[in-house]
């Protein structure tokens, strides 16, 4: 063992360029994060062999003094920081000054920066040696260039894991694109090989800031999306941006982008939140798509967590994950043909400082549908739900078994105006008995009857669930479940949750416990294993909603069999109904399993299917 010495300012750098240059991609990040703090509005990015051999990024920003270019090239050398109490509040997209002394460690950089007040420009190099320096007059308009020439040319060993020209370019381009849809305030272009690949102009408006989402998203994202706009005054939490319909679903997770205070990340915990968001909506294996923006008081989240500050930690972890998921979880429930939600929210309308309603019952607050009273209970087997479906609903007790298609006689329409066509318009017709053919304002409109009557059922379900208190009963043999001491700690310490949501749990010692009662619902289900889930959700997110989940899918199993089935015919005021009842009932876009249940055809889309007027 050799004796302890310092290491050489030059092999410090190179191993913090270790953590913090990964490849061009990550300069470039770097680089352009330096610029955005320097309060650049506009950034010229022009790349050469997919940035190994040159990366230039030039801004229009603040400049830095003549006395300072040479000490921004060492380690441990910022701006944006200088005492605990600012690492504890960092509002800035950079402070731990690392970035230009570990890229110029590893690459021959050039750096060029006029003040705006200052008669002229300065210049100063590095070529990945020790860290003397050299100034020299430049000329350069006010802001700053940085130029990187032969990434890892003193590192042939970092070099070798380079790909190839079109994947390290293609890394490099999501950096752009996950920058430009930060700041639409600033405009953005990129070259490669001397060619313009992306020039993203400043997006002041809405409509100009959905071109710009369109360009990075594509235009289907954005016309199969929803707008966002939630804030909780008094927790100073504020959510914007777009999310994807259930029906926009992505078959990966590609097509994400979440930004803290402007910063992207990629959290576990929003996740989490997000896909619990989408739960009874999303079909099987599919990931939801989104672009969304959490502002909240720079105090209450650690960015100092990761060398390449791609992920933060909240210090309220349950109040941001309630947060979310309560947020997105309206917004997708508001969505039902003919419903028009306000763009933003007040306090009194989404605050997270009141307690989430997942502790009572199965934690939905689903508000009673319009139309037809489905009294069904949660308890009841599928074949007495049927029962009561076809007895107690009224418009449906008369469903009769029809053929393979149904011939209506042509039905009436409702002597209305334009303004009173619901959205869904009138049945005029029920096709091979699966599809109900409806007339609306704008053309022709597609139901899947199943689809659409087994989603208002199983709201129903849920509706009723919650209403009631949770009926629990005893198990004649006690489950022991062993489980670490920070398990069993976590299990005692939210008993009252657990006895709220139907479990009784005992402390056996320092790493068991024994499970006495369970819910009803879940008698025959794997109570030791769902006991685990919680704790594991517990521990990590604050919360967990695994036993609602699964009481969940019961009752969508329950709905499934109890809503109409295909081949039953119905009558045009049968029909109707339905309609009126999907206008009126939480995700009724689509079904329990993720299908849709409804599809629109416009009459110019008609008229181009025929060749009308052409």
């Amino acid at each position: 063992m050799q004796r302890i010495q310092l290491l050489s300012p030059r092999l410090a750098n190179q191993i913090a360029a270790g953590e913090v240059v990964e490849r061009p991609a990550s300069v470039v990040k770097e680089l352009l994060e330096n610029s955005l703090d320097a309060g650049a509005t506009k950034l010229e990015v022009e790349i050469e062999q997919g940035g190994i051999k040159l990366i230039k990024i030039r801004d229009n920003g603040h400049g830095i003094e003549k006395e300072d270019l040479a000490l921004s090239l060492s380690r441990h050398a910022t701006s944006k920081i200088i005492e605990l109490a600012d690492l504890e509040s960092v509002a800035s997209l950079g402070f731990r000054g690392e970035a230009l002394a570990s890229i110029s460690s590893v690459s021959r950089l050039t750096l060029t920066s006029r003040r705006q007040d200052a008669d002229a420009a300065w210049v100063v190099k590095a070529e990945g040696r020790e860290m003397s320096t050299q100034i020299s007059p430049s000329s350069h308009p006010q802001g700053t260039t940085v130029e990187m020439r032969d990434l890892f040319f003193n590192t042939p060993a970092r070099r070798k894991f380079m790909r190839t020209e079109n994947t390290e370019f293609k890394h490099l381009d999501d950096v752009l694109k996950r920058m430009s849809l930060s700041r639409f305030d600033v405009e953005f272009s990129l070259s490669h090989n001397g060619r313009v690949i992306r020039l993203l102009k400043k997006a002041a408006s809405l409509r100009e800031q959905e071109r710009r989402v369109a360009a990075i998203c594509g235009p289907a994202f954005v016309d199969q999306s929803l707008k966002v706009e939630m804030q909780a005054e008094s927790s100073g939490l504020s959510l914007k941006g777009w999310i994807s319909l259930p029906t926009f679903s992505r078959s990966q997770a590609d097509l994400q982008y979440f930004f803290v205070n402007g910063r992207m990340i990629k959290d576990r915990l929003v996740t989490h939140a997000l896909r619990q968001a989408y739960s009874d909506v999303l079909f099987n294996g599919r990931h939801p798509a989104y672009v969304l923006y959490l502002e909240l008081d720079p105090a209450l989240v650690d960015v100092n967590v990761h060398p390449t500050k791609h992920e933060v930690r909240f210090r309220e972890n349950r109040l941001v994950h309630d947060f979310l998921f309560r947020a997105i979880h309206r917004v997708i429930a508001d969505e039902r043909p003919g419903f028009q939600k306000a763009a933003a929210q007040s306090e009194n309308q989404l605050d997270t400082a009141q307690p989430i309603p997942q502790q009572q019952g199965i934690g939905l607050n689903v508000p009673q549908s319009a139309g037809v009273n489905l009294p069904v209970s949660a308890y009841q087997s599928p074949r007495a739900a049927t029962g009561v479906l076809r007895e107690q609903a009224g418009i449906y007790s008369q469903l009769g078994r029809g053929g393979d298609a149904v011939a209506q006689p042509a039905p009436s329409m409702p002597a209305t105006s334009s303004s009173e066509i619901p959205p869904l318009g009138f049945a005029i017709a029920q096709l091979h008995g699966i599809y109900i053919l409806s007339q609306n304002e704008s053309g022709l409109v597609v139901v899947d009857m199943h689809a659409a009557h087994e989603r208002i059922v199983y709201e129903r379900l849920k509706t009723s669930y919650s209403r009631e208190k949770v009926r629990s009963q005893p198990l004649l043999v006690p489950v022991s479940v062993a489980l670490s001491s920070l398990e069993v700690d976590c299990a005692e310490e939210h008993q009252q949750l657990f006895s709220q949501l139907g479990f009784e749990l005992e402390r056996l010692g320092e790493e068991a416990i024994a499970i006495r009662q369970v819910p009803v619902a879940l008698a025959k289900s794997d109570v030791e294993q769902l006991v685990r889930d919680v704790l594991a959700d517990t521990l990590a997110l604050g919360n967990s909603r695994k036993i609602e989940e699964s009481i969940n899918e019961l009752l969508s199993t329950m709905a499934c069999h109890g809503s109409v089935r295909a081949n039953r015919q119905l009558t045009i005021p049968e029909m109707n109904q339905l309609l009126r009842d999907m206008e009126t009932t939480e995700r009724s876009g689509q079904c329990n399993h993720g299908r849709p249940t409804w599809s629109e055809m416009s009459l110019s889309d008609l008229d181009k299917l025929f060749m009308r007027g052409q």
